[in-house]
């Protein structure tokens, strides 16, 4: 059996999203406990230079979403970046599966080598739907879920590796 652009694409967005909804949960119960207040993890970075935790949740819903458009050749849903609570971060997690949820099979397979053209503000970057999916889009979702992962360690929350790979859920044996 071999794997399709939809099998290695959709479900892996989905799959990631649901984890980091459930870091959501740990960090929750963290702060709960004693640990920092949900503000404060809310704006956690790991360096000055780089994107808070809310940001990494909005990248990685851009990524996921823009990806899965990219490939089904629709318009991504437009979320204007404004969240700044846990529950908006949660809604807006569960808007980006709902949108993925919406992605047909038959919209994204046999797209492999079609071209997929992403507008940068100084340059186009063109790519095949292959590449665009393990060049660019996967390596830019996972690395905003790792980062969100990673700020909610560093300040404290109880994560580990099976958080990451399967957050609340089973992995399959």
């Amino acid at each position: 059996m071999s794997l399709s652009l939809y099998d290695v694409s959709i479900p892996v967005y989905q799959r990631m999203l649901g984890n980091l909804a459930s870091f959501l949960d740990k960090a929750e119960a963290h702060a709960k406990a004693g640990g920092p207040g949900l503000e404060t993890l809310a704006e956690a970075k790991l360096i000055d230079d780089m994107a808070s935790f809310t940001r990494q949740i909005q990248l990685a819903s851009d990524a996921a979403k823009g990806g899965a458009a990219r490939f089904a050749q629709q318009e991504a849903p437009s979320m204007p970046d404004t969240e700044t609570t846990f529950a908006e971060l949660r809604e807006r997690i569960a808007k980006t599966q709902a949108f993925l949820a919406s992605i047909k099979r038959e919209d994204v397979d046999g797209g492999e080598g079609r071209t997929i053209e992403l507008k940068l503000p100084n340059r186009t970057m063109t790519f095949t739907g292959t590449e665009f999916l393990t060049g660019f889009s996967l390596p830019n979702f996972l690395f905003h879920v790792t980062t969100a992962y990673a700020i909610l360690r560093a300040q404290g929350v109880p994560l580990g590796k099976m958080d990451f790979l399967a957050g609340g859920q089973a992995l399959a044996a």
